[in-house]
């Protein structure tokens, strides 16, 4: 069976027609299929036949106008796991007397609540929807602060409609339902069908609540930095106060040079004659090694022993096979005539080179090969021989007397004397004048040098390897 279209609503498929739909005005449930009503238009067949009321809309007034000034009384709690915390909205001092004269016009704490004013906050009319019914949903909103100095926990109460008004599926607004009373009226059994209005209230309690901790704070400003990348800045500018000592500050840059360095490229050690630091440096192949700004500078540290031992070998007497001259008739060396543009101290050669363009000096001033030390420490043939000896005890003599061995050599006083104990994993650099006159005290025969090969130390193994 089908029942008539009601309000214009056909439908023009089985899609339209839902199996088991029934609605407060339909004669039956329906079935899911869409068939003919007449000619023009299709309906959708139900199942079963019920009797429905004739009129569209109950009579009204349905209800005394009094009840608008019905009250309701909410309680409730909120419970916050985290704070240890529970609060309830009917405090300790509302007692009975306060109940029954507090309104939420003058109070805004007070729990009681008129019907009418309920309904007229949601958006509607309690003249419409006292006959039709609906259903409010009280939302209750507690915004608490638990810190003892700013202390405030109160629930904010609001309302709103949660039945839809009109819809494909709804077509009647309101909550309403029927029931039948059966009797007996002359031995025939008789029924009466009642349809009921209501209002319901859905109650939604939620809130937030927040207390100030110490520990907290500090894993946000650390998480806040770590974000933005600014941990590694402030660390650089703390070590850099008065609240770490300067042997911390160094230590901290060398730290962080040693694991932040790009293993890609060699880190060189340069220093200067006219500076007490050393610098780190990356090599490049395009731009001079003088020219390189450095990526840290850290204090020189002296390697004690080994120049213990060098001026034991420098007494008078020991070891002093080859005559010196005075120190003050040493002859200085010739400033060169073709002197690079990067030469501060006049003594360096050019050369091909971009990690080899390097001057003792920073800023111009007298050469380091002029020193009487460089003399003494670097280029002494007894020393040097003293020096091979006593790493190999048992070198043949013609070893010890070898130009390739002694300027090897002399490569490592250099360093040891200008760079002492080189930080790990770098490459320390001589300049090029140094490197030029020792190479004029122990020539090789066919004038032919590997140039720089970045080393931690020059071995004497590199002698059968090729040549500084």
């Amino acid at each position: 069976m089908f029942q008539a279209p009601r309000n214009g609503r056909s439908c023009r498929t089985d899609k339209d027609c839902v199996k088991g739909a029934w609605d407060q005005q339909s004669n039956g449930i329906q079935t899911g299929s869409c068939v003919k009503f007449d000619v023009l238009k299709k309906t959708c067949e139900i199942s079963a036949w019920c009797p429905v009321e004739s009129k569209s809309t109950p009579p009204r007034p349905a209800l005394l106008e009094a009840a608008e000034n019905f009250t309701v009384l909410i309680k409730n709690n909120i419970r916050f796991p985290a704070f240890n915390f529970f609060r309830r909205n009917i405090l300790p001092n509302m007692n009975d007397t306060y109940l029954r004269r507090c309104h939420r016009r003058n109070d805004s704490l007070c729990p009681i609540f008129r019907l009418g004013d309920m309904v007229q906050e949601a958006g509607e009319k309690f003249s419409v929807m006292a006959v039709e019914g609906g259903v409010i949903g009280i939302l209750i909103k507690w915004d608490c602060n638990l810190d003892r100095l700013m202390y405030r926990c109160l629930p904010r109460y609001s309302f709103r409609r949660l039945d839809e008004k009109e819809s494909n599926r709804t077509l009647y607004p309101g909550l309403n339902f029927r029931y039948a009373k059966y009797y007996t009226v002359n031995g025939v059994e008789e029924r009466t069908l009642y349809k009921a209005f209501g209002i319901r209230f859905d109650v939604m309690v939620f809130g937030e609540a927040g207390k100030f901790s110490f520990i907290q704070l500090i894993i946000y400003i650390g998480s806040t930095l770590s974000y933005y990348a600014l941990t590694t800045v402030f660390l650089d500018w703390l070590i850099g106060t008065s609240c770490y000592s300067a042997e911390d500050g160094q230590n901290y840059s060398f730290r962080k040079v040693e694991s932040v360095q790009d293993k890609r490229k060699y880190i060189l050690c340069v220093s200067y004659v006219d500076e007490d630091n050393v610098r780190l440096v990356k090599r490049s192949q395009k731009k001079r090694l003088q020219d390189i700004k450095p990526i840290s500078v850290q204090p020189r540290k002296e390697d004690t022993g080994h120049l213990r031992a060098v001026l034991c070998l420098l007494q008078p007497g020991v070891n002093n096979q080859d005559a010196q001259p005075p120190l003050d008739h040493r002859a200085e060396p010739m400033p060169k005539a073709n002197r690079p543009a990067w030469c501060k101290c006049d003594c360096c050669t050019p050369s091909s080179l971009p990690q080899e363009e390097l001057c003792c000096r920073r800023s111009d001033g007298a050469c380091i090969t002029s020193s009487p030390l460089f003399e003494q420490l670097v280029l002494r043939r007894s020393l040097l021989e003293a020096v091979l000896l006593y790493q190999n005890p048992l070198s043949p003599p013609a070893e010890l007397g070898h130009t390739t061995a002694l300027r090897h050599c002399a490569y490592r006083q250099y360093i040891i004397w200008r760079f002492g104990d080189p930080p790990n994993d770098t490459h320390p650099a001589i300049p090029r004048c140094c490197v030029q006159r020792v190479r004029e005290e122990y020539p090789r025969l066919d004038g032919q040098y590997s140039g720089f090969r970045p080393s931690r130390m020059v071995s004497m193994e590199a002698c059968a390897n090729g040549e500084l």
